[in-house]
């Protein structure tokens, strides 16, 4: 009957004719398509921060300059050097580009290829053999999802690779901020204990002249013995700590041996004014570690995607030119034609396996499942360390509160046993004391504020403040829009 009504009404089929192929890309579009849409990825947040998060009244501080703060030219050639000849960061960028020279791939294999191919073949009674040469092509269509879900894998390992890469930065960038710190304050703990150890040695000096004029007791001469000998000793440890942080921070400028200069006494960086503008919400584009949990959501969505597709038939199309020749007959040249063409379509369907595909793809799905889990909690383990790292910057701030009043004290008392030592109201050994107890306080003070400064580091580290990487490296559009959000 539509055959007859074709025949009697030939336009009418025309535009039937013309549907076909139409829905036909349709369908085929529905079937290239028909992977599982990514999940949602929305954590809860809160709007601020619980803890106070400004030491005085200032600008938003740039997440990406962070250690500018410290207002110290040295540490910020020092960061430019780092991040330019780390080791570390220029392995994660040779990475992230053999990452990017696949993902620009990723896809190839659902478009037409061709190969070449010889060969030599023998009949089965042996009675002539054969030279043959010819092309195959293929085109696998990458239907039911198989071309989403590579792109998705590729797109998920190029994420990873910029995270990395960041995480990287953030990590380097942190840590010559730690060493410049705890190189320089070893350097003046070094410069306290030097005085605190004349200061004994001046006591055990004035104690033995004392000894010889019968005024002083051979057992108070060798408590100062004692105390000199244990103040020589207390040089040892940041003597120690400054030859550690200037190695490491060789180490992370990629230099062999340390800079001259670093050995050099110096103050240390102050920490000025600053003001944390970041809100949690920030974390999701700032953090490395939350990046690269989304991304892991992104390659587990495809590996999904593939699962899922491997339980339907693989459909391509496929052509081959093969020409052969007969190399030990009789005849120099072949009378009959030796070239055979051929073209049709490539099916692949899966019939019974055992249940492992159906297996993969529940097992995928749960790993999927596993990754949503996983950005979730390295969004709360975001919060929980920057939140961790302000409540120890508030505790270290009046650390430092009251050790600078406990130092304004003694300064003060030793100032007052001056005077009335130069009156003789006072003996000098306790105008020495005066001395010590002012220095050891100065040293305490010295410790607080660097306590405050690597608390300060702590905070940013947590934010994932570091410059972004280089245009060369950084993600491109087509990662932004197809991330998980």
């Amino acid at each position: 009957m539509p055959a007859e009504f074709a025949r009697l009404n030939p336009a009418a089929s025309g535009p039937c004719r013309r549907l076909r192929p139409l829905l036909c890309a349709l369908l085929l579009c529905a079937l290239a398509g028909c992977a599982e849409p990514l999940p949602k990825l929305a954590p809860p947040q809160s709007a601020q921060w619980r803890h106070a998060t400004a030491s005085a009244p200032a600008a938003a501080t740039d997440p990406a300059l962070w250690w500018h703060a410290f207002h110290d030219p040295a540490l910020d050639a020092l960061v430019e050097r780092a991040l330019a000849d780390n080791l570390d960061v220029a392995q994660a960028v040779e990475r992230l580009r053999a990452v990017r020279i696949l993902r620009r791939h990723a896809t190839d294999r659902y478009r037409p290829g061709l190969s070449a191919r010889t060969g030599d073949a023998v009949d089965p009674d042996a009675s002539a053999s054969f030279f043959v040469a010819g092309f195959d092509a293929t085109w696998e269509l990458g239907l039911f999802g198989r071309a989403e879900g590579s792109r998705r894998v590729a797109q998920g390992e190029l994420d990873a690779g910029v995270a990395d890469l960041r995480a990287a930065r953030v990590s380097l960038v942190a840590e010559v901020v730690r060493e410049w710190i705890g190189l320089r304050t070893a350097q003046r703990q070094e410069q306290g204990l030097q005085q605190v150890a004349a200061e004994r040695a001046r006591a055990w000096q004035l104690l033995q002249a004392r000894q010889r004029l019968q005024l002083a007791a051979p057992a108070a001469v060798d408590q100062a013995a004692a105390a000199s000998a244990q103040a020589e000793a207390a040089l040892a440890a940041p003597r120690q700590a400054i030859d550690a942080s200037a190695q490491r921070l060789a180490v992370l400028l990629g230099r062999e041996q340390p800079d001259p200069a670093w050995l050099q006494p110096a103050p240390p960086p102050e920490l000025g004014a600053w003001r944390l503008g970041a809100t949690p919400a920030d974390l999701l584009r700032t953090r490395p570690e939350i990046a690269r949990a989304e991304a892991d959501v992104l390659r587990a969505a495809g590996e999904l995607a593939l699962a899922h597709a491997d339980m339907f038939p693989s459909i391509g199309i496929g052509g081959s030119l093969v020409w052969a020749t007969d190399i030990n007959n009789n005849h120099r040249f072949s009378t009959t034609p030796n070239a055979i063409a051929s073209l049709g379509p490539i099916i692949s369907i899966p019939l019974f396996d055992w249940g492992m595909r159906v297996a993969a793809h529940h097992a995928s799905a749960h790993q999927l499942k596993a990754s949503v889990l996983a950005y979730r909690q390295a969004v709360l383990q975001g919060v929980a360390e920057v939140e961790t790292a302000l409540g120890s910057l508030h505790q270290q701030s009046e650390r430092e509160r009251h050790d600078q009043a406990a130092w304004q004290a003694l300064q003060h008392a030793d100032q007052v046993l001056r005077q009335r030592v130069a009156l003789h109201l006072d003996s000098p050994l306790q105008q020495i004391d005066g001395r010590i107890a002012a220095t050891q306080a100065a040293l305490e003070l010295d410790d607080a504020r660097a306590a405050r400064a690597l608390a300060y580091v702590a905070l940013f580290k947590a934010l994932g403040g570091a410059p972004p990487p280089a245009a060369t490296t950084a993600p491109t559009a087509a990662a932004s829009a197809a991330a998980p959000r």
